[in-house]
């Protein structure tokens, strides 16, 4: 049976005559076909294993572990895919060298740009932990779960503080318009007026756009694949918007727990460095074909992964994992979210002020996406900051202010 073993140099293949094999025996074929030593490989069946940072992080893959534990055991089949995880170097064979007349093979510019071009794994995120406001992160996860039951996806920006030390404080989600999204594409329908309305109202919380949020569908979960393509191409594209050296990702996907129910998990990546610079300088394919693996990023022109000349890169390559916290940040989160199924009018205003009449005028309004509804009503360049920064600042709300807010309520 044929074996594929994905690892930082990509999936390569070794085959096994025996079909009560063990993992030993595997391992002994991938040293002879692969060099890479027994002792010095990890195996799992767990595509995660390729996403560890440390030592610490590897011991944590012990499915196959027992080296005399058969194949067959744990459900490694013809056409399974093993995970090889690896430390130091090995010598992989390059392509067959052709000499061409009496000083070899001419290279054009392209051939020697392309021989520069490596893609390594980037082991460091320049963002050194993302945490989430609990209550933003709450109400993003259970809409997609309670209203699209993960059926479609659906994406936001995520807007907070960078500190010096690189680390990320994600405070509230702002949703763009987006056509209903498919099992397999996110489409955002940017709305230029609006983005300025809701930067505008960061910049008075003292806050910024730091990241993009989507999530997978069911379906997606059956994928050998971390991130697709299609989300690869969106996301270092958002990145590269961003401008932003600690921009995070972060994908929210249902998955089975040990209990055969179902948790909603959060992860959280940065784009590597080389992934950026691809995107910049037009290397990646932006018209993805079906025949195309979605767990592969195709180029334009050849690059060298694990010593190869490719133009199919695995995504893996691309992704910087980042620890993820949690924390309770400055704002509520109970107002009606804007792009959703029903449009957000000034009755939930009344609503939401009626529900909190006993509270400060100013903790009143401490939710973004309130402070967006009102925004449309106010100057962008100087009345929107002024009033989030009251909110910031936990100042008293000028009266002008207070007046137009709650007679915007009673209007409705």
């Amino acid at each position: 049976m044929m074996i594929r073993i994905r690892s930082r140099d990509g999936l390569e293949r070794v085959a096994i005559d025996n079909p009560l094999a063990t993992v030993a025996q595997l391992k002994s074929q991938i040293e002879t076909h692969l060099r890479v030593p027994t002792h010095a490989q990890i195996l799992s069946t767990n595509r995660n294993l390729l996403l560890a940072k440390s030592r610490n992080d590897l011991t944590r893959f012990t499915d196959m572990s027992d080296p005399t534990a058969r194949l067959s055991s744990l459900n490694v089949t013809h056409g399974s895919v093993v995970y090889l995880a690896y430390e130091g170097q090995r010598t992989v064979a390059g392509p067959a060298f052709h000499r061409a007349g009496s000083f070899g093979k001419k290279m054009t510019m392209d051939d020697l740009i392309a021989k520069q071009m490596r893609v390594t794994r980037q082991e460091k995120a320049y963002c050194e932990l993302v945490s989430f406001d609990r209550d933003a992160a709450n109400v993003f996860q259970r809409y997609v779960n309670e209203s699209l039951a993960f059926a479609v996806k659906r994406g936001g920006f995520m807007y907070g503080t960078v500190s010096e030390e690189g680390k990320v404080e994600v405070d509230f989600i702002y949703e763009p318009p987006q056509r209903g999204g498919t099992q397999e594409n996110l489409m955002l329908l940017r709305d230029p007026d609006e983005e300025k309305l809701v930067e505008a109202t960061a910049l008075g919380l003292g806050m910024r756009r730091v990241g993009f949020i989507f999530t997978q569908t069911i379906s997606q979960n059956e994928k050998d694949y971390t991130l697709s393509n299609a989300e690869v191409l969106q996301a270092v594209e958002l990145h590269t918007e961003g401008n932003l050296k600690e921009w995070v990702t972060a994908v929210v996907k249902l998955e089975v727990n040990e209990d055969g129910g179902a948790d909603v998990h959060f992860e959280a990546f940065q784009m590597s460095d080389m992934c950026v610079r691809l995107f910049k300088e037009g290397w990646f394919e932006r018209e993805i074909k079906e025949e195309v693996d979605p767990k592969l990023s195709r180029m334009k022109k050849d690059v060298v992964v694990g010593g190869k000349d490719t133009r199919d890169v695995d995504n893996d390559f691309f992704l910087v994992v980042v620890k993820i916290s949690d924390h309770q940040g400055p704002l509520s989160s109970t107002f009606p979210i804007e792009n959703r199924n029903s449009p957000v009018t000034t009755k939930a205003l009344k609503n939401h002020l009626d529900r909190t009449k006993s509270l400060p005028f100013v903790k009143r309004i401490a939710d973004f996406h309130l402070l967006l509804l009102i925004a449309r009503f106010l100057d962008v360049n100087a009345d929107v900051p002024a009033l989030a920064a009251c909110v910031q600042m936990q100042a008293t709300v000028p009266e002008g202010y207070q007046l137009l807010i709650e007679s915007l309520a009673t209007a409705s």
